[in-house]
């Protein structure tokens, strides 16, 4: 679609005022497929030409004729748009070039030219169970890791732990009073947030353990050997943990760099606030006032000296800017985090820092599980490795129904069910609240990651059987491609580049995700209306080669995704 775009706006350029980058900027796609393929909206034009909008798309269609070799065949006004119709053959043939040529680098850009681009996505809170409420933040931040890395930028994972505060008081007092070694080497994460939980019933009774409880952070704080020890422990347990989670869903970071990384920073951007003149004290506390602004003021230092989560958040920003330089910086957190990253970069920019601009919030909505169809270990936390466990053995089911001599089934299944969880979240509209179906998640026929990883295990069946028939390019069988749901599939694989970057611009992996469903339903059409192995040898070697585009464009949106492709399932 790209060369088109470029080729439209050539042509455009050398009848007009607009130079070709500003008419592909302006370029749209038309709200129905009968209205074109690409729409170029004359308002742009109105005021250098001193007339009406439709009539200038009048005058410039009855100017422009197809020519041999386009891309394009015709140009037809609609109203104030210009709109113009693809030449099947020469676009077909381009767009099957492009892909066999570019495999699995087709749709990816260099738009980012090494640019870093740190992301700040998962951050389970030490020493607490991995509950599902951080699927959303885990799956949305490595989709847009593995978008911005297609698109040419260097994505830094970073996984901002909660690994400091009161609650590891709280631990240490648990663990010394009532704590058992072979437990906590057992299960050590459930252990530990069982041991939290007995704390908070037993505060109620007993007061005096809080006091406790603030003596050992303060400890904590102060470097006291025996308190950091256990710190260091319950985090390393945790990350233990975690890491066999991010393993499943094939997920690695670069840094885990959680809230007590930046605990030797704090002091330095205290004195920078102090020195650019936008705090005051009141009551002993540090505080920023941004009512000017719309905003609640947010307090950097309580009058005990203690600082809070924003000064770390402020002094991790800083050191990402130093160490990295960025281009963007995302931080992938929930929607109820929306005020507080408000505030945060409304203090980067009062600090003088044009970066902050740079940096952005990718908020998004809940996800809750149909009640009762979910169980838990550990209190009213959903322990996200169960969700995912329970997903792969109801594939592993489904899978043994459907295709009981398939060789590999466990393979078949573990792609199938991470693949369920993660296309649940993705396929929605991250800033809405999402109920997670399990039947719908994992149907074959509906619109899931089983069924556009069925469509891709298909076209793995047909080129089996074509054996090496495919493998060789031909301009000629490539060119015979016209028939309607032939051309619809070869538009709808010419869409990906345009997919990624819309998905990169908006922070949304979703757009992507519905993209490929629409991928598979077009290919599924196009199987059943027009044969394949049984065509005649220059049609068949032309409608094999759109199946293996097919396939290349299904594998590697899913990949974008972070979800398998199974060739067999």
């Amino acid at each position: 679609m790209q060369k088109l775009k470029e080729e439209v706006g050539r042509l455009l350029a050398s009848r007009t005022s607009l130079e070709p980058a500003e008419v592909i900027q302006l370029l749209e796609i038309p709200p129905e497929p009968t209205y074109g393929d690409l729409a170029f909206p004359c308002f742009a034009l109105a005021k250098s030409r001193k007339k009406a909008p439709p009539l200038i798309a009048k005058e410039l269609s009855e100017e422009l004729g197809g020519e041999e070799g386009l891309l394009w065949e015709k140009a037809v006004s609609r109203g104030p748009y210009l709109n113009f119709f693809i030449a099947p053959r020469a676009f077909g043939r381009e767009v099957l070039q492009e892909v066999w040529d570019k495999g699995d680098k087709y749709g990816h850009a260099d738009i980012g030219r090494g640019g870093n681009v740190p992301i700040d996505y998962s951050s389970p809170n030490i020493a607490k169970p991995f509950g599902v409420g951080h699927i959303r933040s885990t799956v949305i931040g490595h989709s847009l890791s593995l978008i911005y890395s297609a698109l040419g930028y260097n994505t830094i994972g970073i996984n901002h732990l909660g690994d400091w505060g009161t609650q590891f008081g709280k631990l240490i007092v648990s663990y010394k009073r009532w704590g058992d070694d072979s437990e906590l080497k057992e299960d050590p994460v459930n252990y530990l947030y069982k041991l939290y939980v007995q704390f908070h019933k037993l505060v109620e009774e007993d007061p005096a353990l809080d006091d406790e409880a603030r003596y050992w952070f303060r400890k904590l704080e102060n470097g006291d050997e025996e308190a950091v020890d256990y710190w260091n422990r319950f985090r390393q347990l945790s990350l233990d943990n975690y890491e066999l989670i991010y393993n499943m869903l094939g997920i690695e970071f670069d840094y885990y760099h959680g809230e007590s990384h930046y605990n030797q920073m704090l002091e330095e951007v205290i004195k920078l606030v102090q020195e650019k003149g936008i705090a005051t004290e009141s009551e002993g506390a540090l505080m920023i006032d941004l009512e000017p602004y719309g905003l609640p003021s947010v307090m950097l230092r309580k009058k005990d000296g203690a600082t809070l989560y924003i000064t770390r958040d402020l002094a991790a920003a800083i050191y990402r800017y130093k160490t990295f330089n960025f281009a963007l910086s995302l931080y992938v957190v929930g929607a109820e985090q929306t005020l507080h990253f408000q505030q945060l970069f409304k203090v980067l920019e009062l600090l003088g820092f044009e970066w902050s601009s740079r940096c952005v919030h990718v908020p998004f909505g809940l996800i809750r599980f149909k009640e009762g169809r979910m169980s838990t270990r550990a209190g009213k936390i959903i322990l996200l490795e169960e969700v995912l466990k329970r997903s792969i053995d109801m594939a592993r089911e489904i899978i043994e129904e459907k295709n009981p001599d398939l060789p590999d089934k466990e393979s078949a299944a573990r792609a199938v069910g991470l693949g369920a969880v993660r296309f649940g979240d993705l396929s929605n509209d991250r800033i809405k609240n999402i109920e997670f179906d399990w039947e719908k998640a994992l149907d074959f026929s509906g619109e899931t990651a089983a069924y556009i990883q069925y469509a891709h295990a298909r076209i793995f069946s047909i080129l089996r059987k074509a054996g090496t028939e495919y493998t060789r390019w031909d301009d000629s069988a490539a060119s015979l491609l016209i028939k309607e749901e032939e051309v619809t599939l070869i538009k709808t694989l010419a869409l990906l580049p345009d997919k990624i970057l819309a998905s990169a611009e908006n922070y949304r992996p979703s757009i992507l995700a519905r993209y490929l469903i629409d991928v598979a339903r077009e290919f599924n059409r196009f199987y059943h209306n027009c044969p394949v192995l049984s065509s005649e040898d220059e049609l068949k070697h032309g409608r094999l080669l759109l199946v293996n585009a097919t396939r290349q464009v299904i594998a590697n949106g899913l990949a974008l995704l972070g979800i398998i492709a199974p060739e067999e399932m």
